[in-house]
Protein backbone atom coordinates (compact mmCIF):
# COMPACT_ATOMS: atom_id res chain seq x y z
CA UNK A 1 0.00 0.00 0.00
CA UNK A 2 2.89 2.25 1.08
CA UNK A 3 4.05 1.58 -2.83
CA UNK A 4 0.83 2.45 -4.33
CA UNK A 5 0.69 5.67 -2.23
CA UNK A 6 4.05 6.94 -2.63
CA UNK A 7 3.41 6.38 -6.79
CA UNK A 8 0.33 7.99 -7.04
CA UNK A 9 2.61 11.35 -4.89
CA UNK A 10 5.14 11.09 -8.04
CA UNK A 11 2.34 10.87 -10.39
CA UNK A 12 0.60 13.92 -8.75
CA UNK A 13 3.81 15.89 -8.32
CA UNK A 14 4.54 15.20 -11.55
CA UNK A 15 0.87 16.51 -12.99
CA UNK A 16 1.28 19.43 -10.86
CA UNK A 17 4.30 20.84 -12.49
CA UNK A 18 3.52 20.26 -15.62
CA UNK A 19 0.56 21.94 -15.29
CA UNK A 20 2.59 24.99 -14.10
CA UNK A 21 5.33 24.51 -16.79
CA UNK A 22 2.28 24.96 -19.76
CA UNK A 23 0.57 27.63 -17.63
CA UNK A 24 3.94 30.03 -16.97
CA UNK A 25 6.47 28.55 -19.36
CA UNK A 26 4.85 28.17 -22.55
CA UNK A 27 5.12 30.78 -25.28
CA UNK A 28 2.26 31.25 -27.95
CA UNK A 29 3.41 30.32 -31.71
CA UNK A 30 4.88 33.34 -33.78
CA UNK A 31 2.46 34.66 -36.46
CA UNK A 32 3.20 33.61 -39.85
CA UNK A 33 3.15 36.19 -42.78
CA UNK A 34 0.82 35.33 -45.51
CA UNK A 35 1.11 36.92 -49.02
CA UNK A 36 -2.56 36.99 -51.01
CA UNK A 37 -2.59 37.59 -54.47
CA UNK A 38 -5.26 40.31 -54.94
CA UNK A 39 -5.14 40.63 -59.22
CA UNK A 40 -2.99 39.87 -61.77
CA UNK A 41 -2.87 41.55 -65.26
CA UNK A 42 -0.83 41.24 -68.43
CA UNK A 43 1.18 44.26 -69.85
CA UNK A 44 1.22 42.16 -73.09
CA UNK A 45 -0.82 44.73 -75.44
CA UNK A 46 -2.75 45.51 -72.41
CA UNK A 47 -6.17 47.57 -72.61
CA UNK A 48 -5.82 51.13 -71.92
CA UNK A 49 -7.51 53.07 -69.43
CA UNK A 50 -8.20 56.95 -68.92
CA UNK A 51 -6.72 57.61 -65.37
CA UNK A 52 -8.40 60.11 -62.99
CA UNK A 53 -6.25 63.11 -62.48
CA UNK A 54 -5.36 62.82 -58.87
CA UNK A 55 -4.84 59.26 -59.29
CA UNK A 56 -1.73 57.52 -58.17
CA UNK A 57 0.41 55.80 -60.71
CA UNK A 58 3.41 53.64 -60.65
CA UNK A 59 5.68 52.87 -63.79
CA UNK A 60 6.69 49.64 -64.79
CA UNK A 61 9.77 48.43 -67.00
CA UNK A 62 9.73 45.45 -68.31
CA UNK A 63 12.60 44.33 -71.06
CA UNK A 64 11.81 46.54 -73.67
CA UNK A 65 8.34 47.69 -72.47
CA UNK A 66 7.53 50.46 -70.17
CA UNK A 67 4.04 51.91 -68.67
CA UNK A 68 1.97 53.01 -65.47
CA UNK A 69 -0.53 51.51 -63.89
CA UNK A 70 -2.80 52.02 -60.53
CA UNK A 71 -3.64 49.78 -56.88
CA UNK A 72 -6.51 48.83 -58.94
CA UNK A 73 -5.50 47.42 -61.97
CA UNK A 74 -5.62 49.45 -64.16
CA UNK A 75 -2.58 50.45 -66.97
CA UNK A 76 -2.54 54.35 -68.32
CA UNK A 77 0.05 53.85 -70.40
CA UNK A 78 1.87 51.28 -72.71
CA UNK A 79 5.33 51.71 -74.51
CA UNK A 80 7.63 49.34 -76.39
CA UNK A 81 11.28 51.26 -77.28
CA UNK A 82 13.61 50.08 -79.09
CA UNK A 83 16.79 50.92 -77.00
CA UNK A 84 16.95 52.97 -73.64
CA UNK A 85 14.81 54.72 -71.24
CA UNK A 86 14.84 56.67 -67.88
CA UNK A 87 11.53 56.14 -65.70
CA UNK A 88 9.86 57.25 -62.45
CA UNK A 89 6.56 57.32 -61.59
CA UNK A 90 6.65 61.16 -62.64
CA UNK A 91 8.64 61.01 -65.78
CA UNK A 92 10.07 59.22 -68.69
CA UNK A 93 12.22 59.55 -71.50
CA UNK A 94 13.46 57.07 -74.59
CA UNK A 95 16.80 57.64 -75.95
CA UNK A 96 20.08 55.93 -77.24
CA UNK A 97 24.11 56.49 -76.68
CA UNK A 98 24.18 59.39 -79.13
CA UNK A 99 21.19 61.15 -77.20
CA UNK A 100 21.09 65.20 -77.68
CA UNK A 101 18.01 67.70 -76.67
CA UNK A 102 15.95 64.53 -74.97
CA UNK A 103 12.14 64.80 -74.94
CA UNK A 104 10.71 63.75 -71.53
CA UNK A 105 7.17 63.05 -71.15
CA UNK A 106 5.02 62.96 -67.64
CA UNK A 107 3.18 59.59 -66.78
CA UNK A 108 0.55 60.49 -68.83
CA UNK A 109 1.94 60.37 -71.98
CA UNK A 110 1.96 64.13 -72.50
CA UNK A 111 5.43 65.97 -73.31
CA UNK A 112 7.06 67.48 -69.86
CA UNK A 113 9.71 69.03 -71.22
CA UNK A 114 13.14 69.01 -73.19
CA UNK A 115 16.45 68.77 -71.65
CA UNK A 116 19.27 70.76 -74.18
CA UNK A 117 21.88 68.71 -73.36
CA UNK A 118 24.24 65.24 -74.74
CA UNK A 119 24.16 62.52 -71.94
CA UNK A 120 21.98 60.02 -69.86
CA UNK A 121 18.42 61.29 -68.06
CA UNK A 122 17.84 59.99 -64.92
CA UNK A 123 14.41 60.99 -62.91
CA UNK A 124 13.90 60.27 -59.21
CA UNK A 125 10.42 61.01 -58.62
CA UNK A 126 9.98 64.46 -60.26
CA UNK A 127 13.65 65.03 -59.81
CA UNK A 128 15.20 65.69 -63.26
CA UNK A 129 19.42 64.92 -63.83
CA UNK A 130 21.37 64.06 -66.85
CA UNK A 131 25.10 62.43 -66.98
CA UNK A 132 27.09 64.26 -69.41
CA UNK A 133 29.15 62.63 -71.47
CA UNK A 134 32.52 61.32 -70.09
CA UNK A 135 30.76 60.27 -66.93
CA UNK A 136 32.40 62.72 -64.53
CA UNK A 137 29.77 65.46 -64.62
CA UNK A 138 26.39 65.98 -64.30
CA UNK A 139 23.22 68.63 -64.42
CA UNK A 140 20.34 69.26 -62.76
CA UNK A 141 17.00 70.15 -64.41
CA UNK A 142 13.72 71.64 -63.64
CA UNK A 143 10.32 70.44 -64.19
CA UNK A 144 10.56 71.95 -68.17
CA UNK A 145 14.41 70.33 -68.46
CA UNK A 146 16.04 73.86 -68.11
CA UNK A 147 19.54 73.47 -66.24
CA UNK A 148 19.72 75.00 -63.14
CA UNK A 149 23.30 73.87 -61.85
CA UNK A 150 25.74 71.63 -63.55
CA UNK A 151 28.97 69.76 -61.41
CA UNK A 152 32.05 69.78 -64.14
CA UNK A 153 34.60 66.94 -62.59
CA UNK A 154 37.05 64.83 -63.81
CA UNK A 155 36.91 61.60 -61.79
CA UNK A 156 34.35 59.54 -62.81
CA UNK A 157 30.51 59.31 -60.80
CA UNK A 158 30.46 55.69 -59.69
CA UNK A 159 27.61 56.24 -56.76
CA UNK A 160 24.74 58.74 -56.63
CA UNK A 161 21.91 59.38 -54.43
CA UNK A 162 19.17 62.07 -55.16
CA UNK A 163 16.83 63.15 -52.82
CA UNK A 164 14.46 66.65 -52.94
CA UNK A 165 16.79 69.17 -51.26
CA UNK A 166 19.96 67.52 -51.51
CA UNK A 167 22.00 65.49 -54.34
CA UNK A 168 25.02 63.16 -52.87
CA UNK A 169 27.84 61.78 -55.53
CA UNK A 170 30.65 59.22 -54.86
CA UNK A 171 33.62 59.46 -57.42
CA UNK A 172 36.08 56.16 -58.42
CA UNK A 173 39.23 58.78 -56.10
CA UNK A 174 36.66 57.80 -53.03
CA UNK A 175 35.62 60.93 -52.24
CA UNK A 176 31.95 62.02 -51.52
CA UNK A 177 30.33 65.47 -52.61
CA UNK A 178 26.99 66.65 -51.36
CA UNK A 179 25.09 69.14 -52.66
CA UNK A 180 22.85 71.91 -52.03
CA UNK A 181 19.63 71.55 -54.87
CA UNK A 182 18.53 75.15 -55.14
CA UNK A 183 22.56 76.40 -55.74
CA UNK A 184 24.51 73.44 -56.41
CA UNK A 185 26.81 74.71 -53.77
CA UNK A 186 28.93 71.25 -52.21
CA UNK A 187 28.09 71.40 -48.49
CA UNK A 188 29.96 68.48 -47.73
CA UNK A 189 33.14 66.93 -49.75
CA UNK A 190 34.90 63.68 -47.96
CA UNK A 191 36.03 60.51 -48.33
CA UNK A 192 35.47 57.69 -46.17
CA UNK A 193 38.82 55.94 -46.29
CA UNK A 194 40.41 52.88 -44.69
CA UNK A 195 40.75 50.72 -47.41
CA UNK A 196 43.92 50.14 -49.87
CA UNK A 197 41.98 51.32 -53.26
CA UNK A 198 39.62 53.73 -52.62
CA UNK A 199 36.08 54.14 -54.88
CA UNK A 200 32.40 55.03 -53.46
CA UNK A 201 30.29 51.60 -54.77
CA UNK A 202 27.28 52.71 -53.22
CA UNK A 203 25.97 55.63 -51.42
CA UNK A 204 22.89 57.02 -49.97
CA UNK A 205 21.79 60.66 -48.07
CA UNK A 206 19.50 60.87 -45.64
CA UNK A 207 16.44 63.29 -46.14
CA UNK A 208 17.42 66.19 -44.10
CA UNK A 209 21.10 65.78 -45.62
CA UNK A 210 22.76 65.15 -42.14
CA UNK A 211 23.67 61.60 -42.66
CA UNK A 212 25.59 59.68 -45.29
CA UNK A 213 25.89 55.84 -45.95
CA UNK A 214 28.29 54.57 -48.09
CA UNK A 215 30.14 51.59 -49.19
CA UNK A 216 33.65 51.92 -50.05
CA UNK A 217 37.42 50.89 -51.33
CA UNK A 218 38.42 47.57 -52.13
CA UNK A 219 41.15 45.14 -49.90
CA UNK A 220 39.03 45.68 -47.47
CA UNK A 221 36.18 46.97 -48.69
CA UNK A 222 33.50 48.77 -45.66
CA UNK A 223 30.50 50.29 -44.95
CA UNK A 224 30.42 53.65 -43.32
CA UNK A 225 27.55 56.38 -41.57
CA UNK A 226 29.15 59.83 -40.93
CA UNK A 227 26.56 62.94 -39.84
CA UNK A 228 27.19 66.40 -40.83
CA UNK A 229 28.93 68.24 -38.18
CA UNK A 230 29.09 72.40 -39.26
CA UNK A 231 31.42 71.52 -42.80
CA UNK A 232 32.84 68.30 -41.75
CA UNK A 233 31.60 64.75 -41.54
CA UNK A 234 32.08 62.56 -38.80
CA UNK A 235 32.10 59.02 -39.14
CA UNK A 236 29.61 57.29 -36.19
CA UNK A 237 29.51 53.80 -36.98
CA UNK A 238 31.88 51.62 -40.01
CA UNK A 239 32.53 47.86 -40.18
CA UNK A 240 34.66 45.90 -42.60
CA UNK A 241 33.13 43.77 -44.60
CA UNK A 242 33.86 39.85 -45.12
CA UNK A 243 33.90 40.06 -49.13
CA UNK A 244 35.02 43.05 -51.73
CA UNK A 245 31.99 43.43 -53.70
CA UNK A 246 33.09 43.95 -57.25
CA UNK A 247 30.73 46.23 -58.59
CA UNK A 248 28.20 49.06 -57.91
CA UNK A 249 26.19 48.16 -55.02
CA UNK A 250 22.97 49.83 -53.17
CA UNK A 251 22.65 51.44 -49.89
CA UNK A 252 19.38 52.40 -48.69
CA UNK A 253 18.23 54.99 -45.90
CA UNK A 254 14.59 53.80 -44.55
CA UNK A 255 11.81 56.24 -44.98
CA UNK A 256 11.80 57.26 -40.89
CA UNK A 257 15.41 57.87 -41.52
CA UNK A 258 16.64 55.27 -38.34
CA UNK A 259 17.82 52.90 -40.70
CA UNK A 260 20.21 51.87 -43.68
CA UNK A 261 20.19 48.76 -45.97
CA UNK A 262 23.30 48.08 -47.80
CA UNK A 263 24.11 44.92 -49.60
CA UNK A 264 27.36 43.82 -49.92
CA UNK A 265 28.81 40.13 -51.46
CA UNK A 266 26.81 37.22 -49.73
CA UNK A 267 24.91 39.14 -47.33
CA UNK A 268 22.57 42.30 -46.59
CA UNK A 269 23.63 44.27 -43.34
CA UNK A 270 21.20 46.64 -41.41
CA UNK A 271 22.27 49.57 -39.12
CA UNK A 272 20.04 50.98 -36.65
CA UNK A 273 21.09 54.91 -35.77
CA UNK A 274 18.55 55.06 -33.17
CA UNK A 275 19.98 51.49 -31.33
CA UNK A 276 23.41 51.98 -32.86
CA UNK A 277 22.70 48.56 -33.69
CA UNK A 278 24.13 46.70 -36.53
CA UNK A 279 22.63 43.42 -38.01
CA UNK A 280 23.72 41.26 -40.65
CA UNK A 281 21.38 38.86 -43.04
CA UNK A 282 22.62 36.40 -45.32
CA UNK A 283 21.59 36.92 -49.18
CA UNK A 284 23.57 34.80 -51.25
CA UNK A 285 22.23 36.77 -54.53
CA UNK A 286 23.01 40.65 -55.50
CA UNK A 287 19.69 42.76 -54.38
CA UNK A 288 19.08 44.80 -57.21
CA UNK A 289 15.51 46.79 -55.63
CA UNK A 290 14.47 47.92 -52.45
CA UNK A 291 11.12 48.61 -51.60
CA UNK A 292 9.68 49.49 -48.18
CA UNK A 293 6.22 50.22 -46.39
CA UNK A 294 5.63 51.14 -42.73
CA UNK A 295 5.77 47.57 -41.83
CA UNK A 296 8.72 45.85 -44.10
CA UNK A 297 11.08 45.85 -46.28
CA UNK A 298 11.01 44.19 -49.53
CA UNK A 299 14.18 43.37 -51.42
CA UNK A 300 14.65 41.89 -54.98
CA UNK A 301 17.61 39.94 -55.60
CA UNK A 302 19.13 38.22 -58.80
CA UNK A 303 21.09 35.44 -60.16
CA UNK A 304 20.85 34.88 -63.31
CA UNK A 305 17.33 34.23 -64.28
CA UNK A 306 16.32 33.22 -60.88
CA UNK A 307 14.48 36.26 -58.99
CA UNK A 308 14.12 36.50 -55.22
CA UNK A 309 11.99 38.25 -53.14
CA UNK A 310 13.03 39.03 -49.37
CA UNK A 311 10.70 40.56 -47.17
CA UNK A 312 12.26 41.90 -43.71
CA UNK A 313 10.40 42.93 -40.79
CA UNK A 314 11.02 46.15 -38.25
CA UNK A 315 12.95 43.62 -36.03
CA UNK A 316 15.33 43.68 -38.62
CA UNK A 317 14.64 39.73 -39.31
CA UNK A 318 13.97 38.32 -42.17
CA UNK A 319 10.37 36.95 -42.28
CA UNK A 320 10.55 35.07 -45.48
CA UNK A 321 11.27 34.85 -49.05
CA UNK A 322 9.87 33.20 -51.98
CA UNK A 323 12.04 32.54 -56.02
CA UNK A 324 10.21 32.60 -59.38
CA UNK A 325 12.20 32.54 -62.86
CA UNK A 326 12.05 35.69 -65.51
CA UNK A 327 13.77 37.22 -68.15
CA UNK A 328 12.82 40.79 -66.09
CA UNK A 329 11.37 41.87 -62.55
CA UNK A 330 10.49 44.33 -60.52
CA UNK A 331 9.23 44.84 -57.32
CA UNK A 332 7.06 48.40 -56.25
CA UNK A 333 5.06 49.24 -52.93
CA UNK A 334 2.70 52.36 -52.61
CA UNK A 335 2.71 51.70 -48.55
CA UNK A 336 0.58 49.44 -48.73
CA UNK A 337 0.75 46.47 -51.02
CA UNK A 338 3.32 44.84 -52.39
CA UNK A 339 3.10 44.65 -56.80
CA UNK A 340 5.76 42.24 -58.73
CA UNK A 341 6.11 42.35 -62.16
CA UNK A 342 7.26 39.64 -64.27
CA UNK A 343 8.05 39.74 -67.63
CA UNK A 344 4.72 40.66 -68.96
CA UNK A 345 2.63 40.32 -65.67
CA UNK A 346 2.68 42.43 -62.65
CA UNK A 347 0.62 41.28 -59.87
CA UNK A 348 -0.75 43.22 -56.68
CA UNK A 349 -0.25 40.91 -53.04
CA UNK A 350 -1.83 41.85 -49.92
CA UNK A 351 0.81 40.91 -46.51
CA UNK A 352 -0.30 40.36 -43.47
CA UNK A 353 0.23 38.43 -40.17
CA UNK A 354 -1.80 35.33 -39.55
Amino acid sequence: MKVKKLVLLYILITLIFTVMYIIFAAKPLAKEYQFTPIWKISTANPAISEIEENKEQMYFHLGQTLGYFTDDGKIGLYKTFPDRVAISNNFYALYDSQASDIKFYNNKGIEAGTIHSSGYPFFKDDLIYIFLPGGSSFSKCNESGKTIWTYEGIIPITAFSAKKDYTAAGFADGTIKVFNNETGAVEINFAPGGSDYPVILGLDISDNGQYVAAISGHNQQRFTISRREESQQKILFHTFLNTDTPHRTLVHFCKNGNRVLYNYQGAVGIYDLSQNKNTVIPIKDKVISIEENDNFVYMLSKNKSKYTVSVIEKTDTLEGTFSFEADSAFITSDGKNLYIGKDNTISRLSVSQE
